[in-house]
């Protein structure tokens, strides 16, 4: 996470800066000269003022103002995006002025610039810079990980971020070299970072020459105009204000800053560098900083003023060395507003204090008693929270079976409005780290009060069908019940049944089984289930769902310093979808249940479509490449991606490619209160395509299902109907997606983590690459051994020229290698989208940095003679058009 000091300026032509310090106005570096001029005791403002509430309120309404969530784009962090409400191209905002103190993730409110001011973007760019720069918003339901958790099945999108790399050229691109993006339009505040040791100069940053503040736009497309804007409001402070990064001293010695202030200079360079009170600082730090050089810090913004280029903190720990796991993990987690502190008394209290936990009489009288059914679990092997399981029982006709899905009833050990609901609904969900996991819940209730561990009586939530062996409902039960679970099966052990139907697999190969049942009767309820669950699969995607598998990274960890040993891309297999298919038909039968029940109140997800016009760009993009890809529904794409490609491994690469291509449009799936939204064709999930649904699966780490259990109890008269209104279930739902984006991330972050550190000690890797984008000075490709994306620059690379063009519409980017000795020729290599090239990983000398370095052609035997004459093939015809 320690990157070199790259920092924008947060200044402007406005002026020079001034700080708050503790208890009132400190001096800013420029103070001292206007002492005795006449603009004494005036500050010139940086940022605007905010617009009051009244006003945004009724710019909204009258549309003169947008809201949305700020995006700031991790590899080039001065631009900024909100997304557009018509979905169409994001609204731009350049620059951290226009940006007015809002930091990623904010919920802010917008103001248009005038037309002449938008961003032109040219023609020979590449359309993927003129998006915000996602970090994996699809939705669980779209690739599967809403079965596992990285701790659990490693299948949460853990693809590694390409983090903003930095120097002191001013860069994001850390080569030095003119940045090979589009050339923006018009009013664009320049990046200046600031030398070494003048961070404090408040020197006003020039514009770029290149551009000028307006331009006339009459004569450009209208698809090369991007619309710009400026923040006016911050409705939600969202993103958390914490950050980790290092401390320096301020190099002016003379100046009053340098005896109040230290210099703290945040890792991720979307947050702004900050001055913290020296009181704050280590006792050493003044005397000896170098010894704190390679500490990594948490400091939490608390003011940040108009008139101020840096904002005002407070440092509140020190984490330990960077580079290391833990001190880089504690600061993931505190970055992102993670409560990972130990549960209260209060809390800790609400939970039965006797253990072992005994079922209390009264409940066997209320709940259906399955306890001497076969019903087993089915997840990772190292799960420790088992939150659902099933049951497939033959009925008398032979083609027709009663099947289960038992999930634990959370909602009865969580009172609502108990010092552990209020948590639980606080922390939303658990978040999963290659390493550890941190709870919703107290371990105590996931793992052992809840867990629907073998051989025990558990307290849970079912839905049971009768259906036929094509999968055809013919009736339908909720309920709560009791029951007993047999066995636990790892994946591999249900895979494992699978693949030998008609196989006894030995009992030493399979997990313990209660004597009221035998692994042959286990065995033959999985393959009963494998073959329904094909049946539904089969008829989910013939009604038109989609899915896009991407490549997902695990670990194998050194039990004892917990440092990565390995990787591989984890495996998604049939026990896999077995598992899938029954929990996405509960949340579905559940949707409609309470949704029928309480059509206000109903807690419901949706997946809004694609983004239209990233959407459009990537319609426009395969009609390029001459791919015939039907993008009109969720079931087209599907079935273009299942049927365009072969099953060799070239084209097995590149529709990995292809398919993070089509991840890139792809929203964010959202709770909400049905009786918010009026218009049910919202509610509509499109990766699914279908009316309604919910999360009910796995309350032990997700405080929705819990939600959704209490309406499913009321629905069946356990409990009174609910008693709040829609709006207070959709800040709920607010609050739960927030945090479970917040989730994703820190879950990406720790992958990337695990994946740097194994770079470090186990590296270079090498690996084959697919090309995915092609810029003119740097290519990015896809990492297809570790799943991983990075951007390979030309100037890294031994190269006598490169020289980029397009051939028709296809970029090609032409690299000219530097002969390795005087007597040989020099080597050319044609780089275009889906090229297959072999790359090296390598640690730079940052701490957590990675480069990836193109080998040179002829280095290495990574194609069979089939794929080579394949991709020379698909070069040349690129080189035809």
């Amino acid at each position: 996470m320690s990157h070199p000091d790259c920092r924008l300026n947060l200044g402007t032509l406005r002026g020079v800066s001034s700080v708050v310090g503790p208890r009132g106005v400190g001096a800013s570096p420029g103070d001292k000269k206007s002492k005795n001029k006449s603009t004494r005791g005036k500050k010139k403002s940086i940022f605007e003022n905010y617009m009051s509430k009244e006003d945004v309120s009724e710019g909204l309404k009258r549309g003169t103002l947008i809201q949305g969530v700020l995006r700031i784009n991790p590899k080039k962090f001065h631009e900024a995006f909100i997304p557009s409400p018509d979905g169409d191209r994001d609204i731009f905002i350049d620059g951290v002025v226009a940006r007015n103190r809002a930091l990623n993730g904010d919920l802010v409110v917008v103001k248009l610039l005038p037309e002449e001011e938008w961003k032109v973007i040219k023609p020979e760019s590449s359309d993927k810079e003129t998006e915000g720069a996602y970090e994996s918003d699809l939705p669980e339901e779209l690739c599967g990980s809403h079965l596992q958790q990285p701790l659990k099945g490693h299948d949460d999108s853990p693809d590694v971020i390409v983090e903003a790399q930095c120097d002191d050229s001013g860069w994001e691109d850390g080569h030095g070299s003119t940045p090979d993006v589009l050339v923006d339009g018009v009013g664009k505040l320049a990046v200046r970072v600031p030398e070494m040791g003048k961070e404090d100069a408040g020197v006003p940053v020039t514009k770029d020459e290149s551009t000028s503040m307006t331009q006339d736009t009459s004569t450009v497309p209208e698809k090369s105009l991007q619309r710009s804007a400026k923040v006016v409001y911050i409705v939600e402070k969202k993103h958390s204000r914490a950050a980790t990064g290092f401390l320096k001293l301020l190099t002016d010695k003379n100046s009053e800053l340098f005896r109040k202030y230290a210099l703290f200079s945040p890792s991720d360079h979307r947050v702004p560098r900050i001055y913290v009170p020296l009181k704050d600082c280590p006792q050493e730090f003044v005397t000896r900083p170098k010894d704190y050089a390679n500490t990594l810090f948490i400091c939490r913004i608390v003011d940040w003023k108009e008139d101020s280029n840096f904002a005002l903190g407070q440092l509140a720990k020190s984490l330990g060395q960077a580079g290391e796991i833990e001190p880089e993990t504690e600061g993931i987690l505190t970055e992102y507003g993670v409560d990972f502190s130990d549960f209260s008394s209060e809390v800790l209290e609400c939970l039965p204090q006797g253990l072992p936990w005994k079922i209390p009489p009264e409940e066997f009288s209320r709940r259906r008693d399955l306890r001497k059914d076969c019903i087993f679990t089915i997840d990772p092997s190292t799960a420790r929270d088992l939150d659902d399981a099933l049951s497939c029982k033959p009925l008398a006709d032979g083609n027709i079976y009663e099947v289960g899905v038992h999930i634990a009833d959370v909602s009865y050990f969580v009172p609502e409005g108990s010092e552990l609901d209020k948590v639980a609904a606080q922390r939303a969900t658990s978040v999963y780290l290659v390493q550890k996991v941190v709870p919703m819940l107290p371990r105590v209730l996931c793992e052992e009060l809840c867990s629907l561990n073998p051989m025990t009586d558990k307290l849970t939530f079912s839905v049971i069908w009768t259906l036929t062996s094509e999968g055809k409902i013919l009736s339908e039960w909720f309920g709560r019940t009791i029951i007993r679970s047999c066995t636990k099966l790892s994946y591999e052990h249900a895979q494992s049944m699978i693949e030998s139907p008609t196989q006894r697999i030995p009992e030493e190969e399979l997990p313990p089984v209660s004597p009221e049942h035998t692994s042959e009767e286990v065995h033959q309820a999985v393959l009963n289930l494998h073959r329904i669950a094909k049946e539904l699969r089969k008829q989910r995607f013939l009604d038109g769902a989609l899915r896009l598998d991407q490549l997902k990274l695990a670990f194998t960890l050194d039990h004892e310093t917990g440092l990565p040993q390995g990787c591989y891309i984890y495996e998604y297999r049939d026990s896999n979808k077995l598992v899938e298919e029954f929990m996405l038909l509960a949340n579905m039968a559940v949707a409609h249940r309470i949704h029928h029940s309480f059509p206000e109140r109903a807690l419901l997800r949706r997946h809004p479509p694609p983004q239209t016009k990233m959407l459009n760009d990537l319609v426009e993009f395969c009609d390029q490449m001459g791919l015939p890809m039907d993008f009109s529904s969720a079931g087209a794409l599907n079935k273009s991606l299942t049927k365009i490609f072969g099953d060799d491994k070239y084209s097995l690469a590149r529709k990995e490619v292809l398919t993070n291509m089509c991840s890139r449009p792809m929203q964010m799936a959202l709770y909400f209160c049905s009786g918010v939204l009026r218009d049910e064709v919202q509610f509509q999930h499109y990766a699914l395509n279908v009316p309604l649904y919910t999360h009910f699966t796995s309350p032990i780490r997700r405080f929705a299902d819990v939600m959704v259990h209490r309406l499913l109890a009321a629905s069946l008269g356990h409990s009174a109907p609910p008693d709040v209104e829609p709006g207070a279930v959709q800040k709920q739902a607010d609050h739960c997606n927030d945090r479970r984006m917040a989730s994703k991330r820190v879950q990406e972050l720790s992958t990337s983590l695990f994946f740097a550190v194994l770079v470090r000690e186990s590296g270079p890797l090498e690996s084959e690459a697919m090309v995915m984008g092609v810029l003119n000075q740097a290519f990015d490709v896809l990492v297809l051994r570790y799943g991983v994306q990075k951007r390979i620059y030309c100037n890294a690379l031994p190269l006598r020229a490169h020289h980029f063009q397009r051939v028709g519409k296809k970029p090609v980017l032409t690299l000219t290698w530097e002969p390795e000795d005087t007597e040989q020729e020099p080597v050319q290599q044609v780089i275009t989208i889906f090229s297959l090239v072999e790359v090296v990983l390598q640690a730079e000398a940052a701490a957590l940095k990675y480069s990836a370095l193109l080998k040179r052609p002829g280095t290495g035997d990574h194609l069979d003679l089939q794929d080579k004459e394949e991709c020379d093939h698909d070069r040349d015809l690129e080189q035809e058009d």
